[in-house]
């Protein structure tokens, strides 16, 4: 698998087997492995992460990679997933789960950065908001995005249920101005049927 190497002022063509790469990537640390790149006639080690890469559109095969040199006890930013753990409150309501940032910008040691950072939706009902600065991270990893205005999950009504509910509450008020309305018709009934009889009344007293 043809590639390129990048480190301080210098960019090398490299060449990886993909199976070799493929188990690397597999591993604890998913994308964000640190890969010992040992170039072919040398012995130094070069840790590296995946910077880049390009993927077949029709075969879904790499076809390209970007490896990136990184000291190991100086910090670097990488885009990290956000996986959600747990079921909310809310979506056995009916709500549904809306995942917003689905990666956040972190800063941390290469061998700190985690293949994904955990987000716990269990507590959260229709309505609510999860926001950056409610989540809780690893220590020794920054987050690099907005803590206030960064939205991470929300809970909403679903649509159906929204409609449902709607429709539910039409019904009813329906049949309450059906209720209130059968009495002052009834009313009426009674005040007609008065009123024929008094007409009445004298054409039988002829």
């Amino acid at each position: 698998m043809p590639g390129v190497l990048y480190g301080k002022g210098h960019a090398r063509a490299i060449s990886v087997p993909e199976r070799d790469l493929r188990t690397a990537m597999t591993g604890p640390s998913g994308l964000h492995a640190i890969l010992d790149v040992v170039l072919e006639g040398q012995t130094t080690v070069h840790p590296s992460i995946l910077a880049e890469y390009q993927q077949d559109p029709v075969r879904g095969k790499i076809s390209h990679i970007d490896l990136r040199e990184v000291r190991l006890d100086q910090p670097i930013q990488a885009s990290v997933v956000v996986q959600l753990i747990g079921e909310a409150v809310g979506a056995k309501a009916g709500g549904v789960v809306s995942l917003v940032s689905r990666e956040l910008q972190v800063e941390a040691l290469p061998m700190d950065v985690p293949e994904h950072i955990d987000v716990d939706v269990t507590a959260m009902d229709i309505g609510d908001i999860l926001r950056l600065e409610d989540i809780a991270v690893p220590e020794g990893i920054t987050l690099l995005d907005d803590p206030h205005e960064t939205v991470i999950v929300t809970v909403a009504m679903s649509r159906g249920f929204a409609e449902l509910e709607e429709a539910e509450a039409a019904a009813a008020a329906e049949a309450e101005a059906l209720e209130e309305g059968e009495e002052p018709e009834e009313g009426a009934e009674e005040g007609d049927e008065a009123g024929e009889a008094s007409e009445a009344s004298p054409d039988e007293e002829e």
